[in-house]
């Protein structure tokens, strides 16, 4: 087959890239479906910045999405900051602490937490309520605020390395198995693919080493062979323990199947020559008949497990990220493997072709491989483009995302790169079709290697980043905040509660209602009013009333206008007793 004159009938690459715009920004105009990428707390028990009468038995902490608590992680803080809490128990998206009664126990708790999400990213926080009465805050233990330094320059190092590994195995192998000048050396390629496979299962242990410290928030060095074990048992652990028994079955394989090919060639007949009649004439040698071509033996085995080896090892990267963790996984994990397979088909080849190819090769069997690896690098950008887009929609959610979260503006930055590299890409094409196979070529190259290499190291950044379609819930978690507070009369005490203290009708106020010195008091009638100080308005009446056990109050608060409102508490505690209590919350400001 002559590769040189071979056509492919390939779409325009402008029509399709066309489409997939429409596509992508018709999509992402749709009202966003709730989000499940990066766990996020929607509720707890009791409820976060709460005031309750008596100390729980049990706390309880919800998720958006099933999670895993990380040993030693989630506690429940006294008020002196003693630790109360047992065994974390139950699974799913709700976390059940059960708590002893602490030696103090009026005060405000702490209830802190650390567990894996079902992308398996660390997820940490803290919630707080108190009993009787608040009192300052529990201090916070470290390892609920993020990773340590260490394990947030290792982890998006490491999948870097990763990225760069697999690179370095396809876009070799891919050269080496249909387009390798038959005079070329093959060793450096070879050698090229070993480093790669080292590079991958590098990076594989290294992801394995800190994935409990991701959840832990310890330094890299304090990892224990307990705290491996645990990893290696998880979903993750299995997962990357299934990728690098792939790269030793490659590492068996690939060398043997892309080393020159043996060849076996059938022993030539030879043909007569027509017999000169005459006296005296010699008779003439036999003539061989031409040589036949070499037959390359098949192997096509191993080329289909290796193909198969090759997919199974790709799909471990988005079985560990974001693409779990959505509405549609066996959608995003195919498009994942897509899209890696395309970006090392591409890259790799790029590699390939500037470190081994471009340098010494004779200008007419460039001629030949130039044009079939223009094509393919084609088609592998279509593919590229097409799976990033499907990753896209499902991850952002939202057109608004893509400015109003840090997941949104890194893809932004992506995408700006990747425009570099195919305009690069687009001149090495015209060189390419007029036969211009020089310095020129190689500079342009070399940009697109570059350009692609910031795209890697981007992409490793974007899988540790809150997809954009996480942005709803998040913004929905509970934070903890509120407003308690702590009002005095000469006939009592009322200590409250407002949760979350926003615009809207869904606030709630929880009272409780103590005599002067300290015994709980039952009221015989609750009042509430707020009114909005700025622009000063008329008070409005809160529905509130007394609830078992007899010195506590519920109800609601209404704050239709963002602002400084003013709170009366007018209780009555007898047949002619009674008082007001006055406060001020501000509110959307």
């Amino acid at each position: 087959m002559n590769l040189s004159r071979r056509r492919y009938e390939l779409p325009h690459v402008t029509r399709v890239l066309a489409f997939l715009f429409v596509l992508l920004t018709a999509v992402l105009v749709l009202p966003a479906s709730p989000a499940s990428a990066h766990a996020a707390t929607v509720g707890s028990t009791p409820a976060p910045g709460s005031v309750i009468g008596t100390a729980p038995s049990e706390v309880t902490v919800t998720f958006s999405e099933p999670v895993t608590p990380v040993e030693g992680r989630v506690q429940v803080i006294a008020p002196d900051g003693e630790r109360i809490s047992g065994k974390v128990q139950g699974g799913g998206t709700v976390l059940r602490i059960p708590v002893r009664k602490a030696g103090k126990p009026l005060g405000t708790y702490l209830i802190s937490f650390r567990v894996i999400s079902a992308d398996s990213h660390p997820v940490g926080g803290a919630i707080t309520f108190s009993v009787g009465a608040p009192s300052a805050r529990p201090e916070e233990p470290a390892a609920t605020t993020g990773p340590h330094a260490s394990v947030a320059v290792a982890v998006p190092l490491l999948k870097s390395i990763g990225y760069a590994g697999v690179t370095l195995i396809v876009g070799p192998a891919l050269f080496l198995a249909f387009l390798w000048p038959p005079r070329r050396s093959r060793a450096g390629a070879l050698r090229t693919i070993r480093i790669g496979l080292a590079l991958t299962a590098a990076a594989t242990l290294g992801a394995l080493g800190t994935q409990a410290q991701q959840g832990s928030g310890a330094p890299i060095w304090t990892l224990t062979g307990a705290e491996f074990t645990e990893v290696l048992a998880s979903q993750y652990g299995l997962l990357l323990l299934g990728r690098l028994l792939v790269l030793g079955a490659l590492a068996v394989l690939l060398p043997p199947l892309l080393r020159r090919p043996r060849r076996t060639v059938t022993v030539s007949q030879t043909v007569p020559t027509p017999v000169l009649v005459g006296a005296g004439a010699p008779a003439p040698e036999p003539t061989p008949a031409a040589k036949p071509k070499p037959q390359v033996k098949p192997r096509k085995a191993q080329s289909w497990a290796v193909l198969g080896l090759g997919a199974a090892g790709l799909a471990t990267w988005p079985m560990t990220g974001h693409a779990i963790a959505v509405p549609l996984p066996a959608v995003t994990i195919t498009a994942g493997v897509v899209h890696m397979a395309a970006m090392a088909a591409w890259l790799g080849g790029l590699v390939t072709l500037s470190v081994f190819l471009l340098r010494g090769t004779h200008e007419r069997m460039l001629a030949v491989v130039l044009p079939v690896w223009s094509r393919w690098a084609m088609l592998a950008v279509i593919w590229l483009v097409m799976a990033g887009a499907v990753q896209a929609i499902i991850q952002l959610g939202s057109v608004p995302a893509l400015w109003r979260t840090d997941y949104g503006r890194l893809l932004l930055v992506k995408i700006g790169i990747l425009a570099v590299v195919l305009a690069a890409a687009a001149g090495a094409r015209r060189m390419v079709n007029r036969a211009r196979n020089g310095s020129g070529l190689r500079r342009t190259v070399g940009v697109e290697v570059v350009a692609s290499v910031l795209i890697l190291a981007l992409s490793s950044v974007l899988v540790q980043v809150d997809p954009g379609r996480s942005a709803a819930a998040n913004e929905k978690s509970i934070s903890g905040q509120g407003v308690s507070e702590t009002l005095t009369s000469d006939l009592y005490t009322v200590q409250f509660n407002v949760y979350p203290v926003e615009l809207g009708e869904y606030n709630t106020v929880h009272a409780f209602l103590y005599r002067p010195d300290g015994a709980p008091l039952q009221a015989e009638e609750w009042q509430l009013s707020a009114r909005l100080t700025d622009p000063a308005l008329e008070s409005v009446k809160q529905p509130i009333a007394g609830i078992l056990p007899g010195n506590q109050a519920l109800g609601s608060l209404e704050f239709p206008l963002a602002g400084t409102y003013e709170l009366v508490f007018t209780i009555r505690v007898s047949e002619i007793d009674r008082a007001s209590v006055k406060t001020t919350v501000t509110v959307g400001r």
